[in-house]
């Protein structure tokens, strides 16, 4: 019989502001970077006052990482050093490997009732791939599968692979899966997750219980961390729930961060952030 992990850790995501004076709440960043190997943060930005997201994420450098944003509502402009120019809308991932150096913006916009929703989780990249080129990935909605299951939970499949289904982002250092699970009431939901592998859930609406003991309910705007194991079993009572469902493969590196330079050592973390002074901080297509 598989072993299902319990709870560790229940975070409730906390208000704060980012770039040029976004709100949004975050779950974890910026703190015990062991616990999340090899995630670094985690923001769900959502607000339906404009002025509260409008200004955006102007153009900044990343190195080091991934940078991963799924929309729920409302449109963000991106572009980057590289030359990539566009809109992601509800349903869309932007995949982003920052590798050894990229500029981008990020400008988010509201639906016509001015609410804008999405989530931005960043990744960690080992040493021997923190230089590689970097590399953009835009993913629509018509391109990310939806698994059904009996009961009506259904599953929209970014990364990973649920019931023979994979998602469209593969190829990732990190072995990473992310999911997106809708689930009704009454119902229970089980999924493999390798032995290893750092887990966490993140609810967005509604209410589940995520333990065996099917007592503790956790509800909207919190993170799980669990413990190790071999699967993750979720249930619900009179409410639905939807949540992401995120594991990757810890990277147990030593990590030297600054904002969104994120190296192994204050030396090379010094070094990048001289570069970027000097000018010389983007390697590979520069345009």
């Amino acid at each position: 019989m598989s072993e299902n992990r319990k709870i560790q850790k229940i975070i409730r995501s906390k208000p704060t502001l980012e770039g040029a004076g976004v709100h949004l709440k975050r779950a974890f960043g910026f703190g015990d970077t062991q616990l999340f190997d090899p995630f670094l943060l985690f923001d769900d930005f959502r607000g339906d006052d404009p002025e509260q997201y409008i200004k955006g994420f102007p153009w900044h450098p990343h190195r080091g990482i991934e940078t991963i944003t799924y929309v729920l509502r409302g449109t963000v402009d991106h572009g980057d050093s590289m030359g990539n120019k566009g809109t992601i809308g509800p349903g869309d991932v932007q995949w982003m490997t920052a590798g050894s150096g990229i500029i981008h913006q990020e400008m988010p916009n509201g639906d016509p009732n001015g609410f804008m929703w999405g989530f931005q989780l960043w990744a960690n990249l080992p040493a021997s791939q923190k230089m590689m080129d970097p590399r953009y990935r835009e993913v629509t909605h018509d391109q990310i599968p939806e698994v059904s299951l009996p009961g009506g939970v259904t599953i929209r499949v970014i990364s990973g692979k649920v019931n023979g289904t994979e998602g469209p982002v593969r190829d990732v250092v990190i072995e990473p899966e992310y999911l997106d699970v809708m689930m009704p009431p009454n119902k229970e939901f089980t999924h493999a997750i390798p032995s290893g592998h750092t887990a966490l859930a993140y609810i967005f609406g509604g209410e589940a219980c995520f333990t065996e003991g099917r007592n503790a309910l956790v509800v909207n705007e919190h993170l799980i961390l669990f413990d190790d194991g071999e699967q993750v079993t979720v249930t619900t009572k009179e409410s639905p729930v939807r949540f992401l469902l995120l594991s990757g493969n810890p990277i147990r590196e030593p990590v030297a961060w600054h904002g969104p330079i994120v190296m192994n050592t204050q030396e090379e973390l010094q070094i990048a952030m001289e570069e970027f002074r000097n000018g010389t901080f983007i390697k590979q297509g520069n345009k």
